[in-house]
């Protein structure tokens, strides 16, 4: 397991400062959340930020899992919007689109994977016409991700269409893609009363990319320091191990900000102190 740290913890400093402060504080990977600030996609030198930002991931040893849930990135005023679900076609456009180039921006950094989710249903939308596009897009995705050698993980999510392992299971089938598979958020199972963790990791232990972790109680979706929940992390860990799970393990605390380098470094220890390496 790789220790690893989001950079939406980092949310007032420049991306530059906050992968050097990961690198000298040892973490060995990064989820990098495209925003406004960081990798902006529709950024026109967002060609060159990639390569800078690809030279201080290898001075640093770190690598990297490319995040798109930046809040407010393609839509000021509507958080998380527009999404796949969308129900303008313009609109859900906008959202792919933004997945594409995510992938090609994957590309340019040698990524573990691109991770997403699907976003919430719309008001009045009923599933019969949900799941369709959600798809269509995961398999126009795929396609993208195949040409370009990059990994999909598909995260699922609270409050949005696949939240659940099982939903997850019926969109994995219907995917079938050897590029889709998943990232898989401890506090989330928690939240909605999924654990124990091992099972999970056992049945998905060949499609698992991404994992984020940190601490949350069961029934409220709210990202908490360790020690501050109800997560069985001794449990989880050991899970972990038992799969042979090798890739990145990304603390997730975006409100955290405030407190960003000293949280990080707590967050550090704790990964540390549980076998992340």
């Amino acid at each position: 397991m790789r220790p690893g740290y989001n950079t939406n913890g980092f949310a007032h400093h420049r991306l530059e400062d906050a992968l050097a402060i990961l690198g000298e504080l040892g973490y060995r990977s990064v989820a990098l959340t495209l925003d406004h600030h960081a990798l902006c996609p529709f950024s026109p030198d967002v060609w060159a930020q990639a390569e800078r930002v690809r030279a201080l991931l290898d001075r640093h040893r770190m690598g990297c899992v490319v995040e798109t849930g930046a809040r407010f990135l393609l839509d000021p005023r509507r958080k998380h919007q527009p999404t796949l679900l969308d129900t303008g076609a313009e609109a859900r456009r906008h959202r792919l689109d933004f997945l594409l180039r995510a992938i090609e921006i994957a590309e340019r950094l040698r990524a573990d994977a691109v991770s997403f989710w699907s976003g919430a249903a719309p008001a009045g939308e009923k599933e019969e016409r949900l799941f369709p596009r959600l798809l269509d897009a995961c398999r126009e995705l795929c396609d993208h991700a195949d040409r370009r050698g990059v990994r999909l993980a598909f995260e699922p999510e609270p409050g949005m269409l696949i939240d659940t392992m099982p939903r997850f299971a019926e969109l994995h089938r219907h995917i079938g893609h050897p590029r889709f598979g998943l990232t898989l958020d401890i506090g989330h199972l928690y939240c909605l009363q999924e654990d124990p963790v091992t099972p999970h990791l056992r049945q998905w232990r060949e499609w698992l990319w991404n994992v984020h972790v940190e601490d949350m109680r069961r029934g409220t979706h709210d990202h908490l320091m360790f020690g501050e929940g109800e997560v069985d992390f001794r449990e989880v860990f050991a899970g972990l191990r038992q799969v042979g799970y090798r890739g990145p393990v990304h603390v997730e605390l975006s409100r955290h900000s405030h407190d960003a380098v000293e949280t990080a470094r707590r967050s550090l220890a704790f990964l540390r102190e549980h076998g992340a390496e």
